[in-house]
């Protein structure tokens, strides 16, 4: 199902269901709007007649958080992005959110969307990418595939911005587990400066707790994983009430986990929290912490995964 009209904010409305799985996608930044299973939401989207406030559902791509001022040096030249965090004077959250992707193939459970991203100020590099959306019985599994265009190395990350929820007025109530051992150390302006080690400190989520009073927008690595090479982030209702996994492949070696409690919308706040699963660090053009150099013609894929089991 589609809902085609030009006047809302984010373009079609790719509709996709797999039994008692439904998801919306949109032509937009093939933005994440809706997620549920049995009826429930598992991702916290926005309305038909909106747009994706504080990134929800966006992809984000080729980088992902921030750029340092917007500024980094790539193969002997120095380069400057937009700087559309003006508040803290960075780049943000990549160069395709604001885009229109294309639907390159569709079945009733399964869409992949296209875009070109072509050479731009900051940016001079040509990139073929692919979000694979594909329902599964319990949730949904996201590909994303990019492939290097050009004839110079680029450098690239990528993210992805759900907002996730168990049904709970207020995510304090909620359980979570995070299974990182390392957070980054940032300066006034969010840029990493370091890392640290979570134990002993209110981000040690290793072991399933309530979140509480908790504030995070924290970035994270050292991700535990298990004998099939997945990181799982696990979020649940209390009283065995609804639960949502987050599933990381090997390509992720990091997350941002925000809380919410800087939203614009009060009545937003601590509704949900944001679990981003991320190819590289905040500033990777800088830092290099996970950042992919694609040579010409180089192709790189990673994937992700949001189930909501019983």
């Amino acid at each position: 199902m589609e809902t085609n009209c030009d006047t809302l904010p984010t373009g079609r409305q790719l509709e996709l269901r797999r039994g008692r799985v439904r998801a919306v996608v949109t032509e937009v930044g093939a933005t994440l709007r809706a997620l549920e299973v049995d009826g429930l939401a598992v991702v916290a989207g926005f309305p038909l007649d909106g747009m994706p406030d504080s990134s929800r559902g966006q992809v984000l791509i080729p980088f992902p958080n921030r750029v340092d001022r917007g500024r980094y040096a790539f193969h002997g030249r120095t380069l400057e992005l937009p700087l559309d965090e003006p508040d803290r004077a960075n780049a943000f959250h990549g160069l395709v959110r604001w885009l229109n992707w294309a639907p390159l193939s569709r079945t009733a459970s399964r869409l992949v969307m296209g875009l070109v991203l072509h050479a731009r100020e900051g940016y001079p590099f040509v990139l073929a990418l692919r979000v694979a959306y594909t329902l599964t019985p319990a949730g949904l599994r996201v590909r994303q595939t990019v492939r290097n265009l050009g004839a110079a190395p680029a450098p690239y990350g990528a993210g992805f911005h759900p907002y996730l929820t168990v049904g709970t007025p207020r995510i304090d109530q909620a359980v979570l587990k995070l299974p990182a051992r390392t957070y980054l150390l940032v300066n006034t302006r969010l840029i990493p400066t370091g890392r640290a080690s979570v134990a002993a400190t209110p981000l040690d989520f290793r072991e399933p707790r309530p979140i509480g009073a908790t504030v995070m927008d924290t970035g994270f690595t050292d991700l535990e994983r298990g004998p099939d090479g997945l990181a799982r982030v696990e979020l649940a209702a209390p009283d065995s009430g609804p639960k949502v996994t987050v599933l990381l492949d090997g390509a992720y070696g990091f997350l941002q986990v925000f809380t919410g409690d800087g939203l614009p919308d009060p009545a937003a706040r601590r509704r949900a929290i944001a679990v981003e699963p991320y190819t590289c660090a905040p500033n990777a053009f800088n830092n290099g912490l996970g950042l992919r150099v694609l040579a010409p013609g180089e192709s790189f894929s990673s994937v992700w995964e949001i189930d909501a089991s019983p």
